[in-house]
């Protein structure tokens, strides 16, 4: 295991800050990405976050995809790559035209479709494949989700935005039903996982579960004993899904036909490449993030017979339907191919 863990005293520090600020994350990181002008075919700005589920782009990035595509297309294009925090700070930078594709869950997806449903109509690109998200705790006494106590600490990518959060919103929901959808929102704090697998595998914070995705939930059980799974995200949505995804305006699309296509298509490409080549995909992931993660411990995460690789959006409607059920979202979508644009590749999703 080669995670970097911080000291106990600076870690302490670090969640301390974190937990204060998280009101304000959002805001900061949307203040930081500044409005910019529409412009013509060929440029492409993506905001992605952390972890294996984003591969895809990794590859795509890595292997210069887009910008294949886009040349056999007839168009030259160029990628710029922003790294943010939280679907809130991503769905912020699509809205003030900072960025393209916005890349996170489809909690978030669902909240930005409804917010500008009849005017930016932002919908669904992609998926970026589907993957098993753990709820992992360090307290031996939690068991489940309904041991949680205020003395615990859940850390989520963004509170009641973020699939996590909505997933766990949606499990709270079967336990203690509608009304107390978001009972642990109140418990949930917002931290980039990396922060927060490093409060998981040194304990000793106020932190003591979190919902995160691939490498960062198999890191903490590899790296803490005490660390287990409290909730899987296939559990509570009935099956493999859909979990983080890729979108964009109506007015990108439509403006932007072939860089919109480039990259599609690139990113179809980058799952047949994972498929084929784990191993290469391994590297690669490793290579463009500049971790040190364990090579084996990604090997395992991109071979496991849970994880799929592929672009159509799988199981997205049960989160999507429960959404409009507790008013999170005012529109409910009669099928996915609302939120989704009408592609080829989504056809047979759901």
């Amino acid at each position: 295991m080669t995670t970097v863990r911080p000291t106990p005293g600076r870690l302490r520090r670090l969640v301390s800050r974190l937990i204060a600020g998280s009101a304000s994350a959002g805001l900061a990181l949307s203040l930081l990405a500044t409005p910019m002008a529409a412009h013509a075919e060929g440029q492409l700005r993506i905001a992605e976050q952390f972890g294996i589920v984003y591969l895809l782009l990794n590859v795509a990035q890595d292997q210069q995809l887009i910008e294949k595509h886009g040349k056999a297309a007839g168009v030259d294009i160029k990628v710029d790559w922003l790294k943010l925090s939280g679907g809130s700070a991503v769905n912020d930078a699509l809205l003030s035209g900072s960025v393209d594709i916005a890349g996170a869950g489809v909690g978030p997806l669902l909240t930005i479709w409804d917010r500008t449903y009849g005017r930016q109509n932002v919908r669904g690109v992609a998926s970026l494949g589907n993957f098993p998200y753990y709820l992992v705790s360090n307290n031996p006494n939690v068991k489940t989700i309904a041991d949680f106590t205020e003395k615990d600490r859940i850390a989520v990518p963004a509170v009641g935005v973020s699939v996590q959060s909505r997933v766990l919103q949606f499990a709270s929901a079967k336990l203690w039903g509608d009304a107390q959808f978001n009972k642990l929102d109140k418990i949930s704090v917002a931290v980039p996982h990396p922060d927060a697998t490093a409060a998981i595998i040194s304990g000793g914070t106020e932190i003591t579960g979190h919902f995160g995705n691939p490498p960062f939930q198999e890191q903490e059980l590899a790296g803490n004993p005490k660390a287990h799974i409290v909730l899987n995200s296939y559990q509570v949505l009935g099956g493999p899904s859909s979990a983080t995804v890729l979108y964009a305006t109506e007015k990108f699309r439509k403006d932007n036909p072939k860089t919109y296509g480039a990259f599609v298509g690139a990113l179809d490409e980058a799952a047949r490449f994972i498929a084929a080549n784990p191993e290469k995909a391994a590297d690669i992931y490793l290579k463009v993030n500049k971790g040190n993660t364990d090579r084996k411990l990604l090997l395992q995460i991109i071979k496991n017979p849970e994880v799929q690789f592929k672009i159509g959006p799988q199981n997205t409607y049960p989160l999507a339907e429960f959404m409009h059920r507790v008013g999170a979202i005012k529109n409910k979508p009669a099928s996915v191919k609302d939120y989704f644009f009408d592609d080829s590749h989504i056809q047979g999703g759901s």
